[in-house]
């Protein structure tokens, strides 16, 4: 149950950040008064869009590790984490949380027994 606790802080700590992040870089290139600060709002926009779809794709595999209980899954979560935090390390505070939380949890959560694959 602890695992499930540990996995948990991370899914709400990365719903809140992806909301965040889709408010603050979708108004940052609507607001632009000029062209030259619409041009930097899109090159910026695009230098973090590779973090965030990887947060966001961990941000999915940590839901799957939280209610499916999947050790797999919460491993992959905190690789992309860590990934993410790679991506875009000025936004690392964001995600180290989530990264090393996740890897607690996968480490306290039981090993599943092999399925046989004849099955």
């Amino acid at each position: 149950m602890k695992h499930r606790i540990l996995l948990g802080i991370p899914f709400v700590l990365s719903a809140a950040y992806l909301a965040y992040s889709i408010v603050y870089w979708g108004g940052a290139s609507s607001n632009a008064g000029s062209s030259a600060e619409a041009v930097g709002a899109a090159i910026a926009s695009w230098l973090v869009m590779p973090h965030l779809i990887c947060t966001f794709i961990a941000f999915i595999f940590n839901a799957l590790a939280v209610f499916m209980e999947r050790r797999p899954f919460a491993l992959v979560a905190g690789i992309l984490y860590a990934v993410a935090m790679v991506l875009f390390p000025t936004y690392f505070m964001f995600v180290v949380v989530q990264t090393v939380l996740c890897f607690v949890g996968f480490g306290l959560m039981k090993k599943q027994p092999k399925r046989d694959s004849a099955e």
